[in-house]
């Protein structure tokens, strides 16, 4: 009677995913700045899927996004059809792109504890001002994959959130990359790079050494930077679970940061994180994991 449930089960499952319905679909976008200037910007914010951008000698902004929705009647898939669709907001010297449909709102918004505003999908009511959790649970799975060609000095901040990676090639301008549950590679870089991830591996390749401080985070994965030439700068490490390895010689150690808070005990001092200088000192690269190594490199 066991195995007669056993294989009575495998076939509902098969005769379900039978059912499923699938629709994908490309969506083709140009676009140029109205204002060009050094300060050009593009804003990506996915949540389902990969997020690829190559830097290239044109002056336009091409844009090919891969629309995948899955339901399980012909009725939910026209739905997911119907809703999802690519957002665009051109602001003259900086274009965002984004998922409409969602459920949530998309806008910008000020917190209410800061001064500060931020591009996002946000909540309505009792958490309205707080990055969307709550995506509705709609009858349909989506997935959008965006692949994104522009002029390789434009400034990019590119992020996404499930079941897909965050890409960055050739791109000489400022990076600012997010992920939750995907990797961030970022190859060909010559300018500021700021890379968090949750739950993946942050790999970063720079074709010169960047000016201006840099950051790289992950939580549940390894960091790895690889600078083309001897660098000079100063460099902390903090991490929970993991060591850093690098090749890079003379480091010197620096104090580290301390913390000084007052307790009812009494005051409490806590150490942050390891400190280093390099060479001659110059921009800050802040280096943290969780739950991994993180290897810095130069090529000599």
């Amino acid at each position: 009677m066991k195995t007669i449930f056993i294989v009575m089960t495998l076939v509902c499952y098969v005769h379900t995913q039978s059912l499923a319905q699938s629709s994908t679909e490309k969506i083709n976008k140009t676009i140029g700045f109205e204002k060009k200037s050094a300060q050009n910007a593009l804003l990506v914010y996915n949540i389902d899927g990969d997020v690829t951008i190559e830097g290239t000698t044109g002056d336009q902004v091409v844009i090919e996004v891969e629309k995948i929705i899955k339901a399980k009647t012909p009725e939910r898939l026209q739905s997911g059809k119907d809703a999802i669709q690519l957002g665009i907001i051109d602001r003259a010297d900086t274009i965002i792109l984004y998922v409409k449909g969602t459920g949530q709102e998309f806008g910008m918004r000020n917190f209410k504890n800061g001064n500060k505003s931020y591009w996002g999908y946000y909540n309505h009511g009792e958490n309205e001002g707080r990055w969307g959790s709550d995506w509705n649970n709609p009858p349909y799975d989506y997935q959008m994959n965006f692949k994104i060609k522009l002029p390789a000095g434009i400034h990019v901040l590119a992020s996404t959130v499930n079941n897909g990676d965050v890409v960055v090639n050739n791109v000489t301008g400022k990076v600012k990359a997010r992920n939750v549950n995907g990797s961030i590679s970022l190859s060909g870089m010559a300018g500021a790079t700021d890379a968090n991830t949750i739950n993946g591996n942050v790999d970063i390749n720079y074709i010169k050494n960047p000016t201006e401080d840099c950051k790289y985070y992950s939580l549940n994965g390894h960091v790895k930077v690889n600078f083309p030439s001897s660098v000079s700068g100063t460099m902390s490490f903090k991490s929970f679970n993991g060591d850093l390895f690098t090749n890079i010689d003379p480091l010197e150690n620096m104090p580290p940061t301390v913390t000084k808070t007052e307790t009812g005990k009494g005051t409490k001092y806590k150490i942050e994180m390891q400190r280093f200088k390099i060479r001659n000192g110059g921009p800050h690269f802040d280096v943290e994991t969780f739950n991994g190594d993180a290897t810095i490199k130069e090529n000599k």
